[in-house]
Parts: structure tokens; sequence; C-alpha cells
């Protein structure tokens, strides 16, 4: 019945829903993620900083867990 609750997310784009698989980065450490490289590429667009992580995974198998937040981050900030 309710077992679907986690569809209230804040404003997302199309980007947001593909980079997040069920399995990979919840929305929390995906935001936290956001933000850091937010910080480190003030320069950087939201969008630009989704592709960049988008190609950190594909450079790893398609998958991003078992990456630690801080290895995705330099491995993204390599790519910006």
């Amino acid at each position: 019945e309710n077992t679907l609750q986690k569809t209230s997310a804040p404003s997302s784009t199309n980007s947001l829903d593909a980079f997040i698989s069920p399995n990979t980065l919840n929305l929390s450490s995906f935001t936290k993620l956001l933000k850091k490289l937010q910080e480190i590429h003030p320069e950087a667009s939201r969008d630009k900083i989704v592709d960049a992580l988008l190609e950190v995974r594909k450079n790893n198998k398609g998958i991003l867990s078992g990456l630690s937040i801080s290895s995705i981050v330099e491995r993204t900030s390599v790519i910006l």
C-alpha cells in the first residue's frame, strides 16, 4: 500500500534522476557530494558537476558504490 513514500524529493532535474539508482547513492549522500563539489568548484554549474559525476561513474565500471565520498570528489575534481 504505502510502500513508496520516498517520493517527496526537493525539486530535481532529470540528470539527478538518471544519476541516482537505489543501490548506488542515496539522496542525502548525493546532496552532500554536490554541495561539497560546488564549494570546491564555484565556477562549475550544477549540470557540469552532475556530468562529471556521471563520467566518474562510467569510468568506474558504471557504479559509484564502493568508492568513498572523498575519492569521488577527487576524481570528479580532476574532470572539472
